[in-house]
């Protein structure tokens, strides 16, 4: 009965509001309607490999992308929650720049959708790791957090320190995708100690934004040189040729 009380006081004091405007929200960590409306979730048919919306319905066979057809995907399946465009953008340059780490705590139920048809109950969920100097400026890993909740909400494990950026390498940025590929060379390799949980496990990549593929690219390499049986991939957002 106290604790009740105690969550109504707060509830006044501290109503819920949008994560996105501040507006007035029913929930805590949640869109209001009108940043639902402006937020592009991913629907209908998609690529089989990384989630990229396509023209047509979805009759259960899996598509892929020009991208994925040219670009020999080592992973199995991937898949996007969002496009990243218009209040997905806002969102993602929040979490991963904003020093808003709370928006992966309202971005696992968005993450949940699309990780369910890549996970079973022993996949393991292994976030895309950061560059010591970058943590250490950002303060935290925008891809451990999602992973964390992500985890959470579906119950099966993560590891957030299995992968590790054994290198610095420059922002994608203006790249074309060979120079993006290039730069991911060597960049990404298993954790010395926590690497070799990922031997004879299946594995969910989580990353905050997909675009060339190239990070991903290289971490499920690293994945496969720990290891690892399966790898699939998820990401919050997938930046398309449209947006």
């Amino acid at each position: 009965m106290e604790g009740w009380k105690m969550q109504s006081a707060l509830g006044v004091l501290y109503p819920p509001q949008c994560v996105s405007c501040d507006a007035p929200t029913d929930a805590n960590f949640a869109l209001c309607g009108q940043c639902w409306r402006e937020t592009p979730f991913v629907e209908g048919l998609v690529c089989d490999l990384c989630g990229d919306p396509l023209p047509g319905e979805d009759d259960g066979t899996p598509a892929h992308c020009d991208a994925c057809l040219a670009a020999n995907r080592p992973w199995q399946q991937g898949r996007a929650a969002m496009v990243y465009d218009g209040n997905a953008r806002r969102l993602v340059l929040a979490l991963k720049h904003g020093d808003r780490p709370e928006l992966a705590r309202a971005a696992a139920p968005w993450l949940v959708r699309s990780a369910i048809p890549l996970t079973c109950p022993d996949t393991l969920i292994v976030p895309m790791p950061i560059h010591w100097t970058r943590l250490l400026r950002r303060r935290y890993n925008q891809s451990a957090e999602l992973a964390r909740f992500l985890a959470r909400a579906l119950n099966i494990k993560h590891i957030p320190d299995a992968l590790q950026r054994t290198k610095r390498t420059r922002p994608h940025d203006g790249m074309d995708i060979d120079a993006r590929f290039a730069n991911m060379q060597g960049a990404i390799g298993p954790h010395p100690k926590r690497g070799g949980s990922l031997a004879g496990r299946k594995v969910l990549l989580l990353d905050d934004v997909m675009t060339s593929g190239a990070s991903f690219d290289a971490a499920t390499r690293a994945c496969f040189a720990a290891g690892a049986d399966h790898v699939n991939v998820l990401t919050l957002a997938r930046v398309t040729r449209g947006a």
